[in-house]
């Protein structure tokens, strides 16, 4: 792996104050002011690096979407049978580097604004097709034909509900445990797909 530039160590640290200070202000009412006090700069260094507000967001959202892409990846590689596979699909939507309260929050306030900005509602198609391909793939090998979209939409569902509850937590997340939660709701829904 190559060394990073200091530009993109410097857009990992906006980016970063960004998560923190969308949870603390809200999303749609974060100024560049309060995200700049959040990374120690000013918001023209902001306007320096991603244009705009929007642009930064959009940093943002690709940037957590590449992590959440690299824990699926990490996850295939170690997978030896389909079940694994969907297995690292699931298990990548609460790693430890995603399921944090402060990431869990900007995703739920993404998600709620995004189909009022085109940019971002871009984003999220894209993220909607990668999980809904990811899963239908693994699981045409687990369930019959007809119920793959099901157990997938109550998977996706059951990962929203968990996401959302979290940026209600007043304490950390235990990522492990989410983790375990999900796998046992996935063996039920299995189990009765089956």
């Amino acid at each position: 792996m190559g060394r990073k530039r200091i530009r993109d160590i410097r857009n990992e640290e906006l980016i970063e104050a960004t998560i923190v200070a969308v949870h603390q202000y809200g999303y749609a009412t974060v100024t560049m002011t309060e995200i700049a006090r959040e990374a120690g700069t000013t918001a023209a260094s902001i306007s320096y690096y991603f244009g705009s507000k929007d642009g930064l967001m959009e940093a943002t959202m690709r940037y957590l979407l590449q992590k959440l892409t690299a824990a699926v990846v990490a996850g295939y590689n170690q997978a030896k049978s389909p079940i694994d596979r969907f297995y690292a699909i699931l298990d990548a939507n609460f790693d430890d580097s995603l399921f944090t309260v402060e990431q869990c929050s900007l995703w739920v306030q993404f998600w709620a604004s995004a189909p009022y900005q085109p940019r971002l509602a871009r984003i999220q198609e894209i993220n909607r097709q990668r999980v809904r391909s990811h899963f239908r793939a693994e699981l045409k090998h687990l369930v019959p034909d007809a119920e793959v979209d099901v157990v997938r939409r109550a998977l996706q569902s059951y990962m929203d509900g968990v996401w959302l509850q979290a940026t209600q937590s007043e304490g950390a997340l235990n990522a492990a445990a989410a983790r375990a939660e999900a796998r046992r709701v996935a063996d039920l829904l299995l189990g009765h797909a089956a």
